[in-house]
């Protein structure tokens, strides 16, 4: 009750849909104007049952094409990236650029409680709907934007790409094999993601904030800044050290402040396991004294390496290169005897510190993932087949997170949305879409 006496303070948001199971953020409704990476802000506030109501550009969003796409087929309604991040959504299509459009937008915002935007910064001023403007039509609401650089400083207005971005905040510096130059976390679009994921956390906490005061806000995401959280642990070695950790992929080169690197990547005979070799009574070092073990069984571990002392003489700042080598030479050689599960498996009996490497494929088709439900397959009836999608990463007991939707086509809800709540005629949409405004 006492949720719905504050809800009650804006207009209450119509159901998404027969289709709508009850979540987290059912009562409330948020104005998405985001794309690319960014697109998943939304996504999650719909997961958690919001009502999210993608705008998109009078054609539909540049976000449609982005590949890979559905059997190849080069289509907006067919950009499996424009799938996966726009579940859960209903669409409609809006020029900002124009004067009703603007209006348009106004009319939609005292019937929110969220807008998500990644345009540059002064943008959404520019056009006389920045947060003053908004928060004047409702005091309630709360607009989460993300931008590269943040909406202030020096590079705030500055051109980017993902790359960019991932390579500003310091974890592209982290990514790849020691002896060659950095390399991309990943082709897509992982900066954007981030941002977006901790928009939509921010604008949660931004959430409880407004239903204790009554207040909305104006959140400010960089993705710069998030990406340097990502790496939050690493930054401890300059603070303390003075020292800049280095790449581990492969074969490590000489640390800066003397010995070697550490190796944590090794090659099995179908693919990689992360394994560390450390010394120590506990922990790595039990962990590294028991794969010596196993090495001992087969005949694989020479004499000196089974003596060699773990506990006292395993220290990377004082140990020769050379001996490194030698040491990790030995573990490169037992891996690749070995399949990536087969010691996975082996590891989790006798508690010892592997983790295999998946590829897409085994991440798609490993039997946890499919225990826990995680992939969902949804039917769509434009595609006249059933799409996998990825679940939402949390279970909730009373509220859970579901697709709830297919992807929307462009401008799919423009009928339901203008008409059902702003009261606008079919003759009145007919007008607007004559004239380019939706």
């Amino acid at each position: 009750m006492a949720r719905a006496k504050r809800r009650s303070q804006t207009p209450q948001a119509t159901s998404p849909g027969p289709d709508a199971r009850e979540g987290m953020l059912t009562p409330f409704r948020v104005l998405d104007l985001t794309e690319g990476g960014c697109l998943l802000g939304g996504k999650v506030m719909g997961d958690m049952g919001a009502d999210v109501i993608k705008i998109e550009r009078p054609g539909g969003s540049p976000s449609r094409s982005i590949g890979p796409f559905w059997h190849n087929e080069l289509h907006p309604e067919r950009s499996l990236f424009w799938m996966a991040y726009n579940v859960n959504k209903r669409s409609i299509t809006l020029d900002l650029e124009t004067a009703d459009g603007r209006a348009l937008f106004q009319q939609l915002v005292p019937r929110a409680d969220f807008v998500f935007e990644s345009f540059p910064p002064g943008y959404m001023e520019g056009l006389g709907l920045g947060y003053e403007a908004l928060s004047r039509l409702n005091p309630r609401i709360i607009v989460a934007a993300v931008t590269p650089f943040g909406q202030t400083g020096p590079k705030a207005k500055y051109a980017w790409s993902d790359l960019t971005v991932w390579a500003s905040g310091g974890p592209l510096y982290l990514t790849g094999e020691p002896d060659r130059p950095p390399v991309a976390v990943s082709f897509m679009h992982q900066a954007a993601l981030n941002g977006g994921a901790e928009a939509a956390a921010a604008a949660m906490i931004a959430h409880y904030y407004r239903e204790t005061t009554g207040e909305g806000q104006f959140i400010d995401v960089s993705m710069q800044e998030v990406a340097y959280w990502v790496v939050t642990s690493w930054q401890e070695f300059w603070e303390t050290e003075r020292t800049i950790p280095q790449r581990t992929g492969g074969p490590p080169k000489p640390a800066a402040s003397g010995g070697r690197e550490r190796r944590q990547l090794f090659p099995t005979k179908d693919g990689f396991i992360v394994f560390a070799i450390q010394g120590g009574a506990w922990g790595g070092g039990r962990s590294t004294k028991r794969v010596v073990e196993w090495m001992q069984e087969e005949g694989m571990a020479p004499e000196w390496l089974v003596a060699f002392d773990w506990d006292r003489r395993f220290d990377l700042s004082t140990m020769d290169a050379e001996l490194v080598d030698n040491l990790e030479s030995c573990f490169v050689r037992y891996f690749l005897t070995k399949a990536k599960e087969e010691l996975s498996e082996r590891a989790v009996r006798e508690h010892v510190m592997i983790g295999p490497v998946y590829t897409p494929e085994e991440v798609a088709t490993h039997r946890h993932l499919k225990e826990r439900a995680f992939f969902e397959e949804v039917w769509d009836e434009v595609l006249n087949s059933k799409v996998v999608f990825c679940g939402p990463p949390v279970k909730a007991s009373l509220t859970p997170l579901a697709i709830r939707r297919r992807p929307p086509l462009i401008g799919e809800h423009n009928q339901e949305i203008y008409c059902g709540m702003l009261g606008l005629t079919p003759h009145d949409l007919e007008a607007l879409h004559g004239a380019g405004v939706i």
